[in-house]
């Protein structure tokens, strides 16, 4: 079997994008699996720290159980998302522990989220899952510049944190930070937003976010490797296209897919219709959004 890592690798040379689904919800494993499949595309199911601490899977155990029940390893394989070493509520977590529960459970690549640090206590960070990472055979992906969203309270106007270029990613420090902490891909902010996850705002349509892709260009250049976009919901379709070409190999998608489950659950009570909203929405991304049918065999 191909590991994820030549997969994201492969991706990368021939700008095609690996779609990276987030399950806040277990039911949401199935109908995502199931799209991928129908589309016959490739992409990651991934969970994320804040999604078994605020919303309902639970665990990244529960998570990888049920991505077994259906798993489809010519279609998908599971990735550990955002794994924070400082969090959205400014709180330390005790990150190793975590990767290394990810790697026994089977996680075939995981994040390390540092974002909140200073440069020189993220690479280190990084180094260090990156180490436990290639121990056990399996990418490890980071996060430099601050992909807002996540954080409690409402975001500074966004053409206003665009305009500033509040966040963004560095070329530079992108540079040093790839050769010093031995990661294989890099999450970027160019513009890219987190869906809200505050119970005020967590149903709420996304800003429609776009994409600094002359920033891109140069962050490519600058690293070398896969690159990463957080927040992949509500962005222009003409920047994501136009980003896959510059470099972005992978994209994480959560608030379209989730509020799909929700909105369904809310108005029928049903789980049966909740998955289906799911499974629609999936294929509908890919086919329509990324125009990637048909991609599993290029990757």
């Amino acid at each position: 079997m191909i590991g994820t890592a030549e997969i994201i690798r492969r991706a990368r040379q021939a700008g095609i994008v690996v779609p990276a689904f987030n399950i806040p919800y277990l039911p949401m494993a199935r109908p995502v699996i199931r799209a991928v499949a129908d589309e016959d595309s490739f992409a990651l199911v991934q969970v994320a720290r804040l999604e078994w601490e605020k919303f309902g899977s639970r665990s990244l155990e529960a998570v990888a159980e049920e991505f077994h029940r259906h798993e489809d390893p010519e279609h998908v394989r599971l990735h550990l998302d955002h794994v924070p070493v400082i969090d959205e509520d400014r709180k330390e977590v005790d990150y190793l522990p975590i990767i290394r529960r990810a790697i026994t459970a089977g996680y075939q690549s995981v994040m390390v989220d540092g974002s909140r640090l200073s440069l020189e206590e993220n690479i280190r960070a990084t180094r260090a899952v990156a180490e436990l990472a290639h121990a056990a055979g399996i990418p490890c992906e980071a996060e430099l510049g601050a992909v807002l969203g996540h954080e409690e309270g409402p975001l500074p106007p966004y053409e206003e944190l665009f305009a500033s270029g509040r966040g963004f990613t560095d070329p530079a420090e992108a540079t040093r930070f790839v050769a010093e902490s031995g990661c294989d891909w890099l999450s970027v902010a160019i513009g890219n937003i987190h869906g809200a996850i505050s119970r005020a705002a967590r149903d709420q349509k996304k800003v429609e976010a776009r994409l600094n892709l002359e920033q891109l260009s140069k962050l490519a250049g600058a690293t070398g490797v896969p690159l990463v976009l957080h927040g992949g919901s509500g962005i222009r379709p003409e920047d994501v296209r136009r980003a896959f070409a510059l470099g972005i190999a992978k994209i994480n998608v959560g608030a379209e897919i989730r509020q799909a489950y929700e909105a369904a659950w809310s108005e029928t009570g049903s789980e049966e219709k909740a998955r289906d909203a799911v499974y629609r929405r999936t294929r509908a991304l890919l086919a329509e959004t990324y125009r990637i049918t048909g991609s599993r065999a290029r990757l």
